[in-house]
């Protein structure tokens, strides 16, 4: 199975930058990992127009057969291990590519919402999209650390 993480926006804060560089490197060991970082739009007032059109943008980046999860402050929540158990199942399922979305700073369109197999919230408590980003990098590597038996996840 194959990772993809979509995100709108750069990472700017280089030490948030360096964190989610340091996870996907490690994740790299287990599974084939791509990142698809979807420019910012400038919508101005008009929220509706920023949410379409990055919405556009975003469903760009996903093809038919794809596994989306969409990170979401109104998704289930999991735990670390119940992560992981998430990620064998779809390996498990035949999933081929599984995509990670994080949307932009206004949300996300009806459309992403409704192509979206699951969601997910990181936390009930409000993160900045870059933490958003190291935290669920950071949470891919503990599951995949746990599945393959390794003591990562206990520190």
């Amino acid at each position: 199975m194959r990772l993809h993480f979509v995100w709108i926006g750069k990472t700017k804060d280089r030490n948030c930058r360096g964190l989610i560089d340091e996870y996907l490197e490690r994740i790299k060991r287990f599974v084939r990992v791509e990142v698809s970082q979807l420019k910012e739009q400038s919508g101005g007032a008009d929220e509706k127009r920023l949410i379409a059109a990055e919405g556009a943008k975003i469903l760009e980046t996903i093809a038919a057969d794809d596994y989306v999860v969409l990170l979401d402050e109104k998704g289930g929540e999991l735990s670390s291990p119940e992560f992981s158990d998430f990620l064998n199942a779809r390996q498990q399922a035949g999933t081929k590519r599984l995509v990670l979305v994080i949307g932009g700073f206004a949300g996300v369109s009806a459309e992403v919402r409704r192509r979206a197999n699951t969601r997910l919230a990181l936390s009930r408590m409000t993160l900045t999209h870059e933490m958003a980003r190291v935290v669920l990098t950071e949470q891919v590597y503990r599951a995949l650390t746990l599945s393959a038996g390794l003591p990562y996840h206990k520190f």
